[in-house]
């Protein structure tokens, strides 16, 4: 409310990764990147909602055809695990919105519990 608008996407930006991320996960954002296009990705080093996870090695859900190690049985645990960062990525794109500035948000786990957030602005 004591704030004025922002004049750009980098301003907005920023306080997502500052002040909104801290509010929500009590941190900011380990790395912002951006190509200066409308592009942003928003890197979390210890995303808290994926702290606790990890790829199950146990057989039990794999077909006796497929080896844990296979590409299918890491994609079907990397399809899981993302689907915990759609509510993040609601969350920032929502938060983005208020502020007007319409965008489309993507997230990506590169490994646990690091993940990175895609904000490209939408003309």
């Amino acid at each position: 409310m004591e704030r004025p608008r922002f004049t750009d996407h980098l301003e907005a930006i920023k306080f997502i990764c500052k002040d909104f991320w801290s509010e929500l996960f009590k941190k900011q954002i380990d790395n912002l990147k951006t190509n200066h296009r409308g592009t942003f990705v928003l890197q979390d080093n210890k995303f808290r909602w994926l702290a606790r996870m990890s790829i199950d090695p146990s057989t039990d859900n794999v077909s006796p055809l497929e080896d844990i190690t296979s590409p299918t049985a890491e994609s079907k645990a990397a399809q899981a695990m993302s689907m915990h960062l759609y509510f993040p990525c609601g969350i920032i794109r929502g938060a983005l919105s208020n502020l007007g500035i319409p965008c489309a948000v993507s997230a990506d786990i590169s490994n646990l519990p690091a993940c990175s957030f895609v904000v490209r602005i939408k003309a």
